[in-house]
Formats: structure tokens, C-alpha cells, sequence
């Protein structure tokens, strides 16, 4: 991202309406804790400013990566593990979490190959290990906030499935989100276009606009929890899971 985007993420994603609301579709794919009596590993992946990790780190001991310096002061700042590191190229040992998470950071332009990149993060997972994803969706929605976060693809859930099913992942599911409030999204892009605006959309609305598009996206959480896969929106997660190892084999006496 741009340099000035980092602090506005960081002030944003406490509270803001699409930071909050994301947030709660995540815990509604991800679902309940690995059992074992032990809190779960996590990875978040492209980890940004760190807020993430804080809500994640309720639940799961999380260790954060990101490649952007100022990501990772931010994240140390919060008081958050993390390391320096590319998605390409994770400084972890294989099978190393029980969960990784990766938000939007498959489509950025330092990502050159996002399918070695989804294979680098199942690698860290350990068997049974589940890998959540979520990235921008459409190419019709592609403007200036694309252009500000360095964004160099907009996906389909078709083609998040296909790098998961590269990477050897199984009982993949996806979903759009951002569904319910799609057709103004698609209004503002074409806006945006005509006008000619430049810069990210990260920031504040009125409060009752806050309030409002807060609880679209939690009812979409419902929807999601309940099972239903929202047919379009302007992002989309992938979840899946790494293959448990196989039961060795035990040979019976001649």
C-alpha cells in the first residue's frame, strides 16, 4: 500500500463499519476452536496493522508476518508478535499452525504468484490445519481504491477454489461478501470512474451509515454461519483444510 495508508488502516480497523463487519464473517467461517484443551495456533499472513491479530489473539495464540516495515511497527506497537516476512516465503517450519489467515494480501502486486503463495501457506499448517483467505472480488468493481492499495487482481470465487484445490486443500467453501450492499458499491465505482476520484475508501461515514452497513454485514454473518454461500459481493473468502495424515498402515502377521 501506499505509505499514508497505514495509518489510516490502523485508526480504521477498530471500528470501522467493512473492518468490523469482515471480521464477523471470519469467526463465522472459521467456527468453533480445534479441540484438545489447548488454545490454537495462528497465523495471520500479510498481518497489517495488527488488529486482526489482537482480535484473533483472544482465542488463538497468533504470530503475525507481514513484508511492509510499517505494518510490523504498527503490530509491535499493539503489543503483538510478528515478524518481518513474505508470504512467499514464510519464516516458519512446515506444519507449524493450526490455523492460518490471510486477508487481502493474495491480490497485491508484491504478490507475483499467488498460487506458490497459497501452497507456502499451507505448508506452515499442520495436517487436519485449516486455511482461511479472503480477497477483493470483481473485476467490475476495480477503481481508485484498487489503485491505492496496490492491488494487481480482483477475484472470482471460482478462481479462489482453483488455487486452494492447487494447494491440496479439501472440503474448500467458499463465499462472496459485501453482498447486501453490492448494488451501491457498484454505484460508487461507476462514480468514481466518471468523477475521476483517486485514493483508498478507508475511512469513516455518518454514524447512522456506520450503524447501518455494521449490521448488513452481520446479518451476512448469520447467513454465513447458517451455511449459505452469498452468490456475489465485493469480497470473497476460501476455507479449507489441509489433509490429515494418513493412519499408518498395520501389517497383520502371516
Amino acid at each position: 500500500m501506499k505509505p499514508e495508508e497505514y495509518p489510516r488502516m490502523a485508526e480504521a480497523e477498530g471500528r470501522q463499519w467493512w473492518y468490523v463487519g469482515m471480521r464477523a464473517i471470519t469467526a463465522a467461517l472459521l467456527g468453533r476452536e480445534p479441540g484438545g484443551g489447548r488454545r490454537p495456533s495462528l497465523l495471520d499472513a500479510g498481518c497489517g496493522t495488527g488488529e486482526n491479530l489482537v482480535r484473533l489473539g483472544q482465542r488463538h495464540a497468533t504470530v503475525g508476518v507481514d513484508l511492509a516495515p510499517a505494518a510490523v511497527d504498527f503490530c509491535r506497537a499493539r503489543g503483538q508478535r510478528v515478524v518481518r516476512g513474505s508470504v512467499l516465503s514464510l519464516p516458519f517450519r512446515d506444519g507449524s499452525f493450526d490455523r492460518v489467515t490471510s486477508f487481502d494480501v493474495l491480490y497485491h502486486r508484491w504478490v507475483e504468484d499467488d498460487a506458490a503463495a497459497v501452497r507456502e501457506l499451507s505448508r506452515v499448517l499442520r495436517p487436519g490445519g485449516v486455511l482461511l483467505v479472503r480477497v477483493p472480488a470483481l473485476k467490475v468493481l476495480w477503481g481508485a481504491h484498487d489503485a491505492a492499495v496496490f492491488s494487481r487482481h480482483r477475484y472470482t470465487a471460482g478462481e479462489l477454489r482453483a488455487l486452494f484445490a492447487g494447494a491440496g486443500l479439501e472440503g474448500v467453501r467458499t463465499t462472496y461478501a459485501n453482498t447486501l450492499l453490492f448494488p451501491l458499491l457498484l454505484l460508487r465505482r461507476w462514480l468514481d470512474r466518471r468523477s475521476g476520484r483517486e485514493g483508498s475508501d478507508v475511512g469513516f461515514l455518518p454514524a447512522p451509515l456506520e450503524w447501518l452497513f455494521t449490521r448488513l454485514l452481520q446479518v451476512e454473518a448469520a447467513l454465513v454461519a447458517a451455511g449459505l454461500q452469498l452468490p456475489i459481493g465485493a469480497s470473497v473468502f476460501a476455507v479449507g483444510r489441509k489433509p490429515a495424515d494418513p493412519a499408518p498402515r498395520v501389517e497383520s502377521n502371516p
